[in-house]
């Protein structure tokens, strides 16, 4: 199916490009999450009056983002877990309980810009997580995860 993007997407283009993508994927993701539409020739041209406004309202995305990625860059964030005499927790710290963590010392983060390389935190001590603010500013967090006795 080929679509406009509304906005940029990762691994797929930005701004304004058209591309051919899966059925499925534009039907039952880019659409809905309004980041893209049907590529008819009467979408192109009403895209191309828009193109302005959406322009504008992509860079005040960005510079939102990439203000708190300079406040958030480099943070250390404590999450506290039930854990053994060992270190090792029972349970996890998941991408979850960081957006949780970070909503409390007042930013703004859903659970699913937590990218978390090796999986979810399974022992005390401190570890690094990026945090995808916007698909161009992604900063490193510092997760300490603290034992609690069981």
């Amino acid at each position: 199916m080929q679509i406009i993007l509304l906005e940029k997407v990762v691994n797929l283009g930005n701004l304004g490009e058209v591309v051919k993508v899966k059925d499925g994927y534009a039907r039952n993701f880019l659409i809905p999450q309004k980041m893209a539409r049907r590529a008819t020739t009467s979408a192109v041209a009403e895209f191309e009056v828009k193109r302005a406004e959406l322009e504008k309202a992509a860079a005040v995305k960005l510079a939102a983002a990439q203000a708190q990625g300079e406040k958030l860059n480099g943070m250390t964030v404590s999450v506290s877990q039930k854990a053994g005499v060992d270190g090792r927790l029972f349970g996890s710290v998941t991408n979850f309980d960081i957006a949780e963590a970070l909503t409390k010392a007042g930013f703004a983060v859903e659970k699913a810009a937590v990218r978390m390389p090796t999986g979810p935190l399974k022992t005390t001590g401190e570890h690094a997580v990026s945090v995808a603010l916007h698909t161009d500013v992604v900063v490193e967090v510092t997760i300490a995860v603290v034992g609690e006795a069981a």
